[in-house]
């Protein structure tokens, strides 16, 4: 099982032993404000395979590089004064940027799965403060097996890795708990590749243009594009408006549904139907609904508004077919 160190209890003695796990190109898993990330040096070609290879990942889908800050971002990236506005209205925070790449970049072509533009993040709170100690970006999908469910918290992490990982840092469990927003501005077109943490009304509001939503069947441009992603064990259903006896029930709103009485469990993502409170539950929620072995998992209906728009995402990509 992997070392599990508390960064909220000696943040100096975590940093120091995750920079060094760096520096051999192990990979180290590591909080963040969005889910934990499993992180290596993005400059190192090894280290990025031992990514690919420890989640199961196709290497054709590109991985999000985090930077300490924006003036680290500008030495690997070519922003565009809308791409800038956007960078300096919402980093750090859960806003990833797809940008073309610098052709200085150290940041290997694995990273980005050969494209010739890279995901960049500038993440909060631990994980911010180990890119700067570390000095160099670093490629952080989520810590869990490819398209599995997105880990919030350390023990998600480790018992998903096992023995396969040699380091978490705890930082407790992330406050955000859905994946970054991903755009990309193409001339005065911003579109979004990915709904996530940050509300795409938001980057409407900051820069007067609409967000246009990306085409079905669009190419891989990002991390979270593939058909089939975030799924647990257990089917999934959508828009359920009864509960059938045995399947777990998560629901949004504190609305009750008929056959509740015969559910193997029942969770509401926000009883008093908060969006973000939804998003910081929902992975959680999904782990804790498939540790029952229930037959499925049944989701109510949870509005495309604001986070919402994120939220359905995720559960339509984790009720996809699998392959």
């Amino acid at each position: 099982m992997a070392e599990i160190l508390d960064t909220r209890a000696d943040e100096t003695a975590a940093l120091t032993r995750a920079c060094e796990a760096l520096d051999r190109g192990v990979p180290v898993a590591i909080p963040t404000e969005t889910v934990y990330g499993l992180a290596a040096d993005a400059t190192n070609p090894q280290a990025i395979a031992r990514i690919y290879e420890m989640k199961g990942r196709p290497r054709f889908n590109p991985l999000i590089c985090h930077m300490a800050d924006l003036a680290m971002a500008e030495r690997h990236a070519i922003f565009d004064p809308l791409s800038r506005t956007i960078a300096e209205a919402f980093w750090p925070g859960p806003l990833t940027l797809v940008l073309p790449i610098r052709p200085e970049s150290a940041i290997h072509p694995l990273a980005r799965a050969g494209l010739d533009t890279v995901g960049i993040r500038v993440p909060t709170g631990i994980a911010s403060d180990l890119l700067s100690a570390f000095g160099r970006p670093l490629a952080a999908p989520s810590a869990n097996t490819s398209g599995r469910i997105s880990p919030t918290t350390a023990r998600h992490v480790a018992e998903d890795f096992g023995a396969k990982l040699e380091l978490v840092l705890d930082g407790g469990p992330a406050t955000v708990g859905l994946e970054s927003t991903i755009v990309k501005v193409e001339g005065e077109t911003i579109r979004l590749l990915r709904p996530g943490g940050l509300d795409a009304a938001e980057i409407e509001r900051i820069t007067g243009r609409p967000v246009i939503r990306k085409e079905a069947g669009a190419a891989i441009e990002a991390p979270g594009m593939l058909a089939s992603h975030y799924a647990p064990d257990a089917p999934v259903r959508l828009g359920a408006s009864d509960v059938r006896p045995g399947e777990v029930l998560i629901r949004f709103g504190g609305k009750a549904l008929p056959g509740e009485a015969e559910a193997a469990l029942v969770l509401d993502l926000s009883p008093a139907g908060d969006l973000a409170e939804a998003a910081t539950n929902l992975f959680g929620y999904m782990k804790q609904a498939d540790a029952t072995g229930a037959s499925s998992i049944a989701f109510s209906q949870i509005p495309m508004t604001g986070l919402g728009e994120a939220i359905n995402d995720r559960l339509q990509r984790a009720a996809a077919p699998r392959g």
